[in-house]
């Protein structure tokens, strides 16, 4: 992702996720001050950005920050292709575990993560406001973890 990313991804950040879009402050700030924060985009035939993700590489634990595919891109493999580019990322900094959060009312997404191998750690009640949507903590091992 590149600064030039920025508008595209806030409008799709508004559409897929109204009630706690990313800002393009917060954008800005991840591209710029998170040294161990890489972020991807995937553009379609027009050159429009039809879905984005971005991961912490933080050491033995590396955390999905953001995936997103549009509307319009859903459904053909993008979201796949996206978090396994994660996976390679992360694998490629030497982390143990992959970790994300997922709304629970996301069906696809946890669909596309448990086929992944991402494992159920646990269950924040209530995280995601407003809504009281609960979110599902989940964890992929990455090659060489023990545990």
């Amino acid at each position: 992702m590149h600064w030039t990313d920025i508008d595209a991804v806030v409008g799709l950040e508004r559409e897929l996720f109204p009630d706690d879009a990313w800002s393009p402050a917060s954008l800005w700030a991840e591209l710029a001050a998170r040294p161990r924060r890489t972020y991807v985009v995937d553009e379609d035939d027009e050159g429009a950005v039809a879905g984005y993700a971005g991961v912490d590489l933080g050491g033995e634990v590396a955390d999905v920050m953001t995936m997103a595919v549009a509307s319009r891109a859903q459904g053909g493999g993008l979201g796949r292709r996206l978090l396994e580019e994660l996976v390679a990322r992360a694998a490629a900094d030497h982390a143990a575990y992959l970790m994300l959060e997922v709304r629970a009312d996301n069906l696809p997404a946890r669909k596309l993560y448990e086929s992944r191998g991402f494992e159920l750690l646990t269950v924040r009640r209530r995280y995601y406001q407003p809504g009281n949507v609960d979110a599902h903590v989940m964890r992929l091992t990455l090659q060489g973890a023990t545990a």
